[in-house]
């Protein structure tokens, strides 16, 4: 049996498996949405917040938002209205926002009531006063400027900031003014999901299309899985990628592709294209699989967009090849990431149909109650073992630095491997100075790789080493290109 890492991904799990298992049997409808909360939480007894009117509040905005389907901001209504299909993946989820009570900077007891005072003479705001024989930080008045705890010299001055607000990497988590609530400003989001793994309480959520994705697996259409590499590990270090493939087709998939072809497909476009800017003189060029990544610099390094590779990801050429092979089907994307959902709302429409998590595809295998421990191996032999390794940190460089040498070429080539919002930051801030200490900037949102995404069901920590381990199976000898199809991103 399987077992969750938190009770909030219980929580998730079941809300999702609800919703798809209803949506596959037919049309969502109101009186369905609004009974999930009584399903998942039942008798009188609340076990993950206050009471459990709270809890059924929390579930029914998550099933709305599972089900595609958002409130008007009235919880209790429950009036459904279509989630519109922009670009825009992460939600607060208003009834689980716990307006996290957190004063930024407070005093601590470490405080001596020094004759100096060098924090109340930092202070610009009047904030700090001495009362009691210690500092006060007045916190109608603070404006969380951080000088006093600069000046401290006991360090007695605490900085304690939301778990969401700390990990977004592009200060697009705000805090509401009057309720104190999470926001997202959606112009500066770039929808890596960093705040809903990182918030306690679940109160931010993704976009899902498990109902669409639902609905053509039981209509039996010509669907077909592109995986991503990282899918490995998810499942325990006993479940091998060809039962993950057989699962997947016992869900309805006409059959599943590894996303590792595609990124095959990205080693050597991106080369070529490598090779051609060096020629012509650019200092250096950035990766482009990371949608997260590539966001980031555009949001916060506008200046330094043109240096993004011209290259499609790995999803998007996997699904050009499909849809070049198979001109009817549809395509779904299952990854680790939810800034997939955007590019593929954004890029996927001659290529992607759908972008589903790891979290929503094991909610698809309980609904359609697949138990993929007890499945044959099959196999599987896409991608090379350098396309699968494009999901941790470090995988796009060995796989381009692999190419070079494997096929003799005269390019230099010094890659710079950084993942996560604090290295991405450090690293693009000096390519933008003119100081990077190398030509090509490997950049991965996540920290880690894609192996630590925001839609992941098992944590790097204990994925990463079945991840390395079984991704070494029946890989592809050699990268080989496929002809008629076009790896140019599309402009915006």
């Amino acid at each position: 049996m399987f077992h969750f890492e938190t009770q909030l991904s219980k929580l998730k799990h079941e809300v999702l498996a609800e919703v798809a298992r209803l949506s596959k049997d037919g049309d969502l409808t109101k009186e369905e949405i609004e009974g999930i909360p009584y399903k998942i939480i039942t008798g009188d007894k609340p076990i993950y917040r206050c009471c459990i009117y709270k809890e059924r509040a929390i579930v029914l905005e998550r099933a709305k938002l599972a089900g595609g389907f958002m409130s008007n901001g009235d919880v209790a209504d429950c009036e459904l209205i279509d989630i519109s299909p922009d670009e825009q993946i992460i939600y607060i989820i208003e009834a689980a926002c716990d307006r996290c009570p957190i004063n930024r900077y407070s005093v601590t007891d470490s405080c001596r009531n020094c004759i100096a005072h060098r924090c109340k003479e930092a202070c610009n705001f009047g904030a700090i006063s001495i009362v009691n024989g210690r500092a006060y930080i007045n916190q109608e008045i603070c404006k969380e400027c951080g000088m006093c705890k600069k000046a401290c010299p006991y360090d007695a001055i605490s900085e304690v900031m939301r778990p969401c607000k700390i990990a977004c990497p592009t200060g697009a988590l705000d805090i509401g003014i009057e309720d104190r609530r999470a926001v997202i400003k959606s112009d500066l989001c770039v929808n890596c999901g960093g705040c809903m793994k990182a918030c306690p309480f679940g109160a931010i959520s993704d976009k899902s299309f498990i109902v669409p994705v639902s609905k053509i697996l039981s209509k039996k259409e010509e669907v077909y899985a592109i995986v991503a590499p990282a899918i490995t590990g998810q499942f325990g270090n006993k479940v091998t990628y060809g039962q993950i493939k057989n699962a997947i087709k016992k869900l309805g998939f006409k059959d599943m592709v590894e996303a590792a072809c595609g990124a095959d497909l990205v080693t050597i476009n991106e080369c070529k294209e490598f090779k051609e800017r060096m020629e012509n003189g650019e200092k250096y060029m950035t990766n482009s699989c990371c949608r997260a990544f590539v966001e980031y610099v555009e949001k916060k390094y506008n200046t330094e967009k043109d240096k993004i590779s011209n290259t499609v990801s790995p999803m998007i050429a996997t699904g050009k090849v499909l849809k070049h092979k198979y001109k009817e089907c549809k395509t779904v994307f299952i990854g680790p990431c939810t800034a997939k959902k955007s590019e593929g709302i954004k890029f996927g429409k001659d290529s992607i149909d759908y972008v589903i998590t790891f979290e929503e595809l094991f909610a698809l295998l309980d609904a359609f109650e697949i138990d993929i421990e007890s499945l044959e191996d099959d196999i599987v032999e896409d991608g090379t073992i350098f396309g699968r390794n494009f999901g941790m940190s470090g995988g796009v460089s060995s796989a381009i630095e692999n190419y070079i040498k494997e096929n003799n070429l005269e390019i230099d080539f010094t890659p710079v491997k950084v993942s996560g919002g604090i290295e991405l930051k450090k690293t693009l801030a000096m390519a933008k100075l003119g100081k990077l200490n190398g030509n090509f900037i490997e950049g991965m949102m996540c920290e880690g790789g894609c192996i630590n995404g925001a839609g992941v069901i098992v944590q790097s920590n204990r994925a990463k080493a079945s991840f390395i381990k079984l991704n070494k199976v029946n890989p592809k000898e050699k990268v080989s290109e496929v002809d008629g199809i076009d790896l140019e991103k599309e402009k915006d």
